[in-house]
């Protein structure tokens, strides 16, 4: 089972349109309001998830256990889906998709109209909740954030400090001679790819937009940018980092052979230096330590190794978004379990999640960002259908393993080419699609 959120599993399939996706029937467009009254929301819904672990050990039963103390008549049932995207895709062929669901990345977000209901005016929202513009059509929003993820890497810090260093590096060269130092004095490896699960190279590396420039509007600007692995350019220096520390030799052998479940274990024992990856990984990674009999206070979280007039700065994503089925006969009931689930039920902070409440402090995983001020910025979505209509004419996928599994292989020597030749020809697909949609 692999436990990650949006930021790390469906970037993977961000924005492709749904074929013959149309739903069972058309939608009522009725909003999910907030009921004001839990003593008359009555039903039995179903929640969808992709989090069978927290199904199958129990846990998403306690959470419905404390939901039913403040809403006595209704009744929560979890159907745990391990490949999400691909079942819930097949399933909203049909009006039967659950009564709360984690909006598919599948769906064109102009389509969310047709499957979902309306939970309130996106102005009203914002005020309340982060990460509003993700699911904002016309006016309206039509899904809540299960939490928001930071981005930076996961790292074993007593193997860094074994390797003598201590302090956060703030450029890619710094950071590749801290690995370097890593390999030499420890024998660890200093960094892991995860190129055979392939999402943390789609998830991760493609948040990272907008850390180097400190700019919240960085991935709206991929609307407009005809070259965007041009030389300062946000993907050119996330991309010329991971193909810099595969080229140094200072990633896993053999890329081929890697395995997410196992790599948590490896960094906890120190046998791994570091993975870029979401805040959300952070407690897994302890998780993994505690039950390696390793000290779970070894496991850190740094930024990614740029700044911007002397201060760091971290996007902040926002992670799969709840939804109410359109067509579900439940509606106050599946809008009190969102409401719930999002401001009750502490699963945010539990993950190591950014809680969708712009009035909820920030998870104990960032404090180490807020100790040593870096900046988190909110990647603004308000282009994100332009980006994505680009990305996929231009046929790269940013949200997709692809394109930097191949960049991965140029690095280690089992393709043919070079970095400046890649992006090159990366820039020139971006640009003939950028120019095909008139961007």
């Amino acid at each position: 089972m692999r436990t990650k959120p949006l930021s790390a599993m469906l970037l993977a399939a961000t924005l492709l349109t749904v074929a013959g996706c149309g739903g069972g029937g058309d939608s009522s467009g009725e909003a999910a309001d907030s009921p004001s009254d839990p003593g008359k929301v009555t039903g039995t819904i179903t929640v969808l998830t992709n989090r069978t672990d927290l199904v199958q050990d129990g846990t998403m039963g306690k959470y419905a256990a404390q939901f039913k103390k403040t809403y006595p008549k209704v009744t929560v049932k979890f159907q745990g889906i391990t490949d999400y995207e691909g079942e819930v895709k097949i399933r909203m062929n049909t009006d039967n998709y659950g009564d709360v669901l984690l909006i598919p990345a599948a769906i064109s977000k102009g389509d969310y109209p047709k499957f979902f209901a309306p939970l309130g005016s996106t102005k009203d929202m914002a005020k309340i909740y982060r990460f509003t513009g993700k699911t904002d059509v016309a006016g309206k929003t039509y899904g809540i954030a299960n939490f928001g993820t930071a981005n930076g890497f996961v790292y074993n810090k007593a193997l860094w400090k074994k390797a003598g260093v201590t302090d956060w590096p703030t450029t890619p060269a710094q950071f590749l001679d801290d690995l370097k130092k890593i390999k030499s004095r420890t024998g660890a490896v200093p960094y892991y790819t995860n190129f055979k699960d392939g999402w943390p190279l789609s998830g991760a590396w493609t948040n990272n937009v907008g850390s180097v420039s400190c700019d919240g509007k960085a991935w709206d600007a991929l609307a407009s940018a005809d070259k965007p692995w041009s030389a300062g350019g946000e993907l050119r220096v996330n991309d010329t980092l991971l193909h810099d520390i595969v080229h140094a030799g200072l990633s896993e052998k053999d890329p081929t052979t890697t395995n997410w479940e196992a790599s948590k274990t490896q960094l906890a024992k120190g046998k791994i230096g570091s993975m870029l990856l979401g805040s959300w990984a952070v407690n897994q990674m302890r998780a993994a330590a505690t039950k390696a009999g390793e000290n779970p206070d070894d496991i850190g979280f740094m930024p990614f190794p740029a700044q911007k007039d002397g201060r760091f700065c971290a996007t902040l994503v926002s992670d799969y978004q709840l939804a109410v089925n359109t067509h579900s006969d439940h509606k106050p009931a599946a809008r009190a379990w969102i409401d719930w689930f999002t401001e009750k039920s502490g699963f945010a902070a539990k993950e190591g999640g950014v809680s969708a409440l712009t009035s909820m402090s920030f998870p104990a995983v960032l404090k180490p960002f807020q100790d040593n001020d870096v900046k988190l910025v909110e990647r603004s979505e308000a282009k994100t259908e332009q980006v994505n209509a680009i990305d996929n004419a231009s046929e790269i996928g940013l949200s997709k393993p692809d394109y930097r599994q191949k960049l991965i292989d140029i690095a280690r020597g089992a393709q043919k080419g070079s970095l400046k030749d890649y992006f090159a020809e990366l820039d020139k697909r971006w640009g003939e699609a950028a120019a095909a949609a008139g961007n």
